[in-house]
């Protein structure tokens, strides 16, 4: 793939596609591609890796487990997810492709 809406899954795709762009160690940069999927009910990412996701398309929902309302995302929202903060998605748009740009990073390790 060399371009970001390549090889899309059609609008009513039952799974999410997920792609990896560039692997290095301790990096990791794929495409999340959502046509209407959401995490399981009281399931929870908590992952020993930051990320830094971008929303490029579509509109979606995020929830931290350490905030009470979860956060609306719309095309070109982003944000970082420290290590171990637990989070899930709460909603991804039926009606539209929604595609993630995910940038998964683990930190340096510290100096003795």
């Amino acid at each position: 793939m060399d371009n970001l809406f390549a090889k899309l899954p059609p609008p009513d795709s039952p799974t999410e596609q997920f792609w990896q762009l560039l692997a290095r160690p301790g990096l990791t940069i794929e495409r999340i591609v959502s046509t209407g999927q959401s995490s399981p009910p009281g399931f929870w990412y908590d992952q020993p890796e930051g990320e830094w996701v971008l929303l490029v398309q579509g509109e979606a929902s995020l929830r931290f487990a350490d905030e009470t309302q979860a956060r609306r995302l719309k095309a070109g929202d982003y944000l970082h997810i420290a290590p171990h903060r637990r989070h899930r998605v709460d909603w991804t748009s039926p009606d539209q492709t929604s595609v993630w740009l995910a940038v998964h990073y683990y930190p340096a390790p510290l100096p003795e």
